[in-house]
């Protein structure tokens, strides 16, 4: 007796859902693309006029304010080597999808991640979402881009947005959650209202987990847009792309190095940052 199971058809179903997105979508995506590749390219653009050693001294001086004057020298030596070795232009780039990413992921990250704290119903529901979300290999990520926004930096933008939001939503949470009892009775016993108690007492408290969880969207930016140069994200990845492809391991090794020192300065003055509200 033939017992065979149907199989589901969980491919088709996708590429249904995927067609209809792309076909009632298709005007909001055009907008958004065209609005998205103008930040893109205006930022760009305006980095890349101003002097390399301009930018140094001014990363720099931001490392140093925030971090101190080791990650200060580190970050200008760092930013220097890039120089020398005429990946500028790229690195400039990279940093463009990064931060206009990090930014998108933060803004609509934040908000739901304070949602996910005040209910717990809110919570249950995105909770099983991120952990999808996190344990899915990243690129799987570029394929529902390129439908909507087509080849190219946009398509990265997108798919880093998705791929990287998951920390700032949890930790987010996590943070406002994990507010001392004592000091939300505290406030409500003041007299605090709703609002107050959130944006004057949990947020402040939770904000060195805040910042924890941005860090590492700001690593998850870096990491999906150099492997978002498959589809033309270009910057840093296409080096490392092209390389591959060209067997030149030389070069590849080079590139690798250079987005290992971007991320290395990013990560330090983030950290940075992320502690400052402890030692006060």
């Amino acid at each position: 007796m033939d017992l065979t199971i149907p199989r589901i058809p969980l491919d088709d179903w996708c590429d249904q859902l995927l067609t209809w997105l792309t076909d009632h979508l298709s005007g909001v995506t055009r907008v958004l693309s065209r609005a998205v590749s103008g930040w893109i390219s205006n930022l760009s653009d305006l980095l890349q006029v101003i002097p390399p050693w301009a930018f140094i001294i001014v990363v720099g001086l931001l490392a140093w304010r925030v971090a101190g004057w080791r990650i200060a020298l580190m970050s200008i030596i760092g930013l220097a080597f890039l120089w020398n070795l005429g990946l500028w232009d790229p690195m400039i780039i990279t940093l463009v999808l990064v931060v206009l990413s990090t930014a998108a992921a933060v803004i609509i990250g934040l908000p739901i991640g304070i949602a996910c704290a005040l209910s717990k119903r809110t919570w249950k529901t995105v909770a099983p979402i991120m952990d999808l979300a996190q344990t899915m290999p990243s690129f799987v990520y570029l394929i529902p881009a390129i439908p909507f926004f087509g080849l190219g930096p946009v398509s990265a933008c997108f798919a880093t947005v998705i791929f990287a939001m998951p920390p700032t939503i949890r930790l987010t949470a996590l943070g406002i959650m994990q507010v001392p009892g004592e000091m939300v009775e505290a406030s409500e016993a003041f007299g605090s209202t709703r609002w107050q108690k959130l944006w004057k007492v949990q947020i402040p408290t939770a904000l060195p987990t805040i910042m924890a969880g941005i860090n590492q969207t700001i690593m998850l930016s870096l990491s999906m847009v150099v492997i978002a140069a498959m589809i033309g994200a270009g910057g840093l990845g296409r080096e490392v792309w092209s390389a591959i492809q060209r067997l030149e391991a030389g070069k590849g090794f080079q590139a690798g190095i250079a987005i290992a020192i971007v991320a290395i300065i990013l990560d330090r003055i983030t950290q940075a940052v992320s502690r400052r509200p402890q030692s006060r």
